[in-house]
């Protein structure tokens, strides 16, 4: 009963069959989107949360994830929570689709350096790495500029007085008046040094879990039929959120040193490796972990939420686009 939800990232259970039917770009595109949305929607409170600790914001102490979240709402409504919201937004789209073309793209030249005996089998879970770590490098292009101007808009509200920025338009026009393109893009190696890693992390802890259900639905199969391989909503979401938590674990130190670059006054900090330097010498090597928990606690409603938007959306717009 109900609909069932298909893989949406990697292949299928055998590659050497033909696939259903590709997808056309813009139910890719649009589908994409919707998940973004429902990711950003779900989650932007705790990332709200995560960048202010991370970024040593006023009044952020030793407080709990949910005890700062009451505070925020308590003092700035919901609007608060969601505080430098319209970049992720705004980027959201085009991120998705970039990082599924790019994955896609990864897949394809992995398969191009493989012996040509291996050209039909499944890529093996280091492959499925690599993809995801070619597909994090298209992606930052777009993620960097979204980043720095998110993290400027959410750690701003904890100060007092009026706001810098009246939104992301006005903060985007101000770093450029400033220190041009050069400022809306800083900080893109510090996000590409924690995508990259959390890309692969993602990508090969969904594959891991994904094959693991697989076989053991294939094992547990009294009628034989191994053809098509599904998984329920509960298995695919529940996939998805803990290659969302696998993710900000390894990334998380990148994550620190990339909110206090581009939340940091110009001229505070020479490049990244000083930022490094500084954090450690003031506060130590647990400091690269600060924000870790708003973090795995958002990581896993956040991409389930993803998933679900990306899949019931897509089922939509097939029968329509393709």
């Amino acid at each position: 009963s109900g609909f069932r939800l298909h893989y949406y990232f990697t292949m299928s259970s055998d590659e050497t069959k033909p696939p259903v039917k590709s997808e056309s770009g813009i139910t890719s595109f649009v589908s994409g989107g919707v998940g973004g949305l429902c990711c950003v929607l779900v989650g932007h409170p705790f990332d709200l949360i995560k960048v202010r600790v991370q970024a040593g914001a006023a009044g952020v102490g030793d407080a709990g994830v949910f005890s700062l979240l009451r505070n925020v709402f308590a003092k700035e409504g919901v609007a608060g929570l969601y505080r430098g919201v319209s970049a992720p937004i705004a980027a959201v789209s085009p991120i998705f689709a970039v990082s599924f073309w790019g994955y896609d793209m990864g897949k394809r030249l992995v398969r191009m350096a493989a012996p040509e005996s291996a050209q039909n089998e499944d890529l093996s879970l280091s492959e499925i790495c690599v993809a995801g770590a070619i597909s994090s490098i298209p992606t930052t292009m777009i993620m960097a500029p979204s980043e720095r101007i998110k993290c400027l808009l959410q750690i701003q509200s904890s100060s007092a007085g009026k706001p810098k920025y009246d939104g992301m338009v006005h903060c985007a026009q101000e770093l450029y008046k400033t220190g041009g393109i050069r400022s809306i893009y800083k900080g893109t190696f510090a996000t590409l040094l924690r995508d990259l890693p959390g890309a692969v992390a993602y990508f090969g802890t969904y594959e891991w879990i994904k094959r693991t259900i697989i076989q053991y639905q294939q094992k547990s199969n009294v009628e034989g039929d191994q053809k098509e391989v599904t998984l329920s909503p509960t298995a695919i979401l529940t996939a998805g959120g803990l290659a969302g938590m696998a993710t900000w674990a390894v990334s998380i130190p990148a994550d620190v040193l990339k909110s206090r670059y581009q939340t940091a006054p110009e001229g505070t900090y020479k490049n990244l490796l000083d930022v490094y330097k500084v954090l450690i010498k003031e506060e130590g090597y647990g400091a690269l972990f600060k924000g870790l928990r708003p973090a795995l606690i958002r990581a896993f409603p956040a991409n389930a939420a993803a998933f679900m938007g990306m899949e019931v959306s897509r089922k939509m717009l097939t029968p329509i686009f393709g």
